[in-house]
């Protein structure tokens, strides 16, 4: 039987420091890491932001951008691999959303992709946001969105070994409790 390996989700808000704790956490794996890229630079704001993201990272880091199917291509990963840090879970279910997918297969998708992570054959780091905590949106979508995100987080961290939940740039480890 197969070895499985960590599943590691890390969440909290907006600039709360999770994207360099998931860098941190998966420096730790080794030096062959993949980065699963969900965004796409759709806009200068979001080409600001990945480059941001990228200057963060080791330059040594091979990078897949998947923002349609993120479960093929963990998947598909070949070769020796330390470690996989994909981010984000929401950026993904956002893609989804506006795609046109309905709810029930946006929930199947995210399944789905936490198939993949256990499945794989290397430690994964999952980024994701946790929006379910600030004002609720004024729109029907931006609700739905939100409800998703939070279906999808739920999702990821039932199944996830570990879990960080990221205030302030302060990591506190809420599954299993205790210290980072």
């Amino acid at each position: 039987m197969p070895q499985r390996h960590r599943f590691i989700l890390v969440t909290g808000g907006a600039r709360s420091g999770k994207s360099r704790f998931a860098v941190g956490l998966a420096k730790r794996l080794g030096r062959r890491v993949i980065y699963l890229a969900t965004g796409a630079a759709t806009d200068e704001e979001m080409r600001s932001r990945i480059a941001r993201h990228r200057a963060q990272r080791p330059r040594a880091w091979r990078t897949i951008e998947s923002p349609d199917d993120p479960a093929r291509a963990i998947t598909r990963l070949t070769g020796a691999v330390d470690g996989l840090l994909m981010d984000c879970l929401t950026m993904y279910v956002s893609m989804l959303l506006v795609r046109g997918e309905t709810d029930r297969a946006i929930e199947r998708r995210v399944r789905e992709l936490c198939e993949a992570i256990r499945r794989a054959r290397c430690p994964v780091i999952l980024v994701t946001n946790e929006v379910g905590m600030g004002v609720v949106p004024a729109t029907a979508l931006g609700r739905r969105f939100r409800d998703l995100a939070g279906l999808a987080n739920q999702i990821a961290a039932g199944v996830a070994d570990e879990v960080y939940l990221l205030v302030a740039g302060l990591p506190l480890r809420i599954k299993p409790a205790g210290e980072p």
